[in-house]
């Protein structure tokens, strides 16, 4: 079963960290078989106060979207965003199933 991994930018603190932890995650992404399908884009929100941005990433599996957040190469990497910004992030099982 597919699955999204989102990522609501609600802060940012530090651009520089936030472009270091872009730089390291874009080409992981790429590796992990993910398909980014919206990227800090237009934001028209219906309910509740809008994030700075959002992103969403498509994975074949939730094992897959899973594997992705947890490797070593992403652990090293979000440590920048941690610096960089206040987020929320979810993965969410698609319906495909």
């Amino acid at each position: 079963m597919s699955a999204y991994a989102i990522f609501i930018r609600k802060r940012a603190r530090d651009a520089e960290e936030l472009k270091f932890y872009a730089d390291l995650v874009t080409p992981l992404l790429a590796t992990s078989g993910a398909t980014v399908v919206a990227a800090y884009g237009a934001l028209h929100p219906l309910e509740g106060a809008a994030p700075e941005g959002v992103v969403i990433a498509w994975f074949d599996t939730m094992e897959a979207a899973r594997a992705f957040y947890d490797s070593p190469e992403h652990q090293v990497a979000l440590k920048h965003r941690f610096l960089g910004a206040d987020y929320r992030s979810m993965i969410v099982e698609g319906l495909d199933g």
